[in-house]
């Protein structure tokens, strides 16, 4: 195993700097407009190398209740601007987070722990949802419909639903704000975020991007909102009424909440949950080109991406070949600080996750698996925050409770399956439905995997990993994911109500399904 030498912090003090961050932070706000917060101090240490980054002030309900009504202010006019203008308003946004690409994705990086690479790609799809959002700004297109009524006319139109609560979890700790904020933008809503309280400064960051944009353009105060907190901030938006969308991104327990909050008061939940995903490997798989897609997918971002390939369903077959080739590829992954250039694999979050980690090791063992690679948590010096792990191969049966569950860690379960059936059948038994994938040269086996009885997830890859969805493709999954669609294709509908529209232009007034119905003279 190969580690990486822990240097400096990387210049992350001039990247602070560029972004505007230093000192104690507001942790709310309605746009270029910081909140004087009297909240408690929110300290953001950077799991790399256990240094302190930087401190946030979290909102106060006070906050809160500020922030939410400079953000029904700004609704009313902000939803009768044409949508195109909206649009350019997000155009120009994407304009500066190309201009801040660099420093945003080391900042991502460093406080979050993903490879730079990985953190530059987080910024870029940020401007790859404006680019597509610009677009989306001419095409909030309705039907037409034929009236079985003389001289009637029917047709739906799309209006803004109005401020829209976005909850983002650390993994992507600004993309997925993204996703939602840029189609509710040009949609004509506004948006009230609450960021990962284990990654703020990424969020008052991208505050401080956009804030110029918004002024320069006379946006109104509250279109784009802040506030950062734990739990009670989310409860807060969760049960608020005057917010019709809750789009909240995290793990099923936290969804599950959010989703009862939501319901009780009949109002709209966007979820995008835990995922448990697989890739099934037949005998006809190229396997060169699968080895790449199980690294990039169990590995990346130490396997805390909720499309993180949790479980490799192997034929048979090729079951032990396969297994020595994962374990001599796992002995290359280079350990260490993600900003270190050649490094494949950065640090758990926090020493939480990493006690996470543990517990899964030792419960896989008492269930009766087998730990084939890793297992362990490293240590020395270039490992002082305490954050790093081995990432793990095992051995398991699909029905191990503990494969059962999502452990947000880089352990990859290998399973064994003798027919294309019992695959699939393996794929679908787990109660997350996110990604999924089969690799296979073998087109029955393809067209079955994407047929009416092959995944049930709301992704289903053939030849490529679980991870790494594109913009535009709408992104979401079924069962314990939550059934949310973010991102591309009509996602965009999420954030609009629709409403059907019949207009009568003749001098008669004719009844649906030819009822009769005379007032007489």
């Amino acid at each position: 195993m190969k580690t990486a030498e822990v240097k400096d912090n990387h210049g992350i003090g001039k990247v602070l700097d560029e972004l505007g961050l230093s000192g104690i932070m507001s942790g709310a706000g309605t746009g270029e407009n910081r909140l004087n917060t009297s909240g408690e101090v929110l300290e953001s240490y950077s799991p790399c190398d256990g240094s302190l980054i930087g401190k946030v002030k979290q909102a106060t309900k006070e906050d809160y209740e500020k922030v939410m009504q400079a953000a029904c202010k700004a609704f009313p006019e902000w939803r009768m601007w044409p949508a195109p203008r909206r649009g350019e308003i997000v155009r120009q946004i994407g304009e500066a987070l190309r201009k801040y690409k660099e420093p945003l994705g080391k900042l991502v990086s460093y406080e979050m722990g993903k490879s730079y690479q990985e953190g530059l790609g987080e910024v870029q799809e940020m401007i790859d949802i404006c680019d597509f959002a610009v677009g989306l700004s001419r095409q909030l297109y309705g039907l037409t419909m034929h009236s079985e009524r003389p001289q009637h006319r029917m047709y739906e139109q799309y209006h803004p639903l109005g401020p829209v609560g976005i909850i983002s979890a650390f993994n992507f700790p600004v993309a997925v704000w993204s996703w939602n904020a840029a189609l509710a933008w040009v949609c004509g809503d506004v948006c009230i975020w609450k960021p990962s309280e284990k990654t703020p400064l990424t969020a008052v960051a991208c505050q401080h991007i956009i804030a110029p944009v918004l002024k320069k353009n006379n946006v109104p105060e509250g279109v784009s909102c802040l506030v950062i907190g734990g739990a009670q901030i989310g409860e807060l938006l969760s049960k608020d009424t005057r917010i019709p969308l809750i789009s909240a991104t995290g793990s099923t327990r936290m969804g599950k909440k959010v989703g009862v909050a939501v319901a009780e008061r009949l109002g709209r939940s966007l979820l995008e949950l835990g995922g448990n995903n697989a890739i099934i490997l037949t005998p006809d798989a190229d396997l060169k080109m699968a080895i790449t897609a199980i690294l990039f997918g169990a590995v990346g971002t130490a396997g805390q991406r909720c499309t993180t390939t949790r479980r490799l369903i192997i034929h048979e077959s090729i079951y032990d070949a396969m297994k020595a080739s994962l374990e001599k590829a796992y002995k290359q992954i280079k350990i260490g600080n993600p900003l270190e250039e050649g490094v494949l694999m950065g640090p758990l979050i926090d020493k939480d996750a990493v006690k996470n980690y543990i517990d899964a090791i030792q419960k896989i063992k008492e269930e009766g698996g087998k730990i084939v690679y890793g297992g362990k948590v490293l240590e020395g010096k270039e490992y002082s925050s305490g954050c790093y792990v081995v990432p793990t191969i095992a051995e398991v049966k699909n029905e191990y409770a503990i494969v059962q569950h999502e452990t947000f860690a880089p352990i990859l379960y290998l399973i064994k399956y003798k027919t294309i059936e019992e695959a699939i059948a393996l794929q679908n038994g787990v109660p997350q439905g996110l990604s999924s994938s089969i690799f296979s040269t073998n087109m029955r086996e393809a067209e079955k995997f994407l047929s009416h009885a092959g995944s049930d997830c709301g992704i289903a890859n053939v030849n490529i990993g679980t991870s790494g969805a594109e913009i535009g493709g709408a992104f979401g999954g079924e069962k314990e994911t939550g059934g949310g669609r973010e991102s591309g294709s009509d996602a965009w509908k999420n954030y609009m109500r629709r409403q059907t529209n019949t207009i009568n232009y003749g001098t008669q007034l004719p009844l649906a399904q030819g009822i009769k119905f005379d007032v007489g003279e």
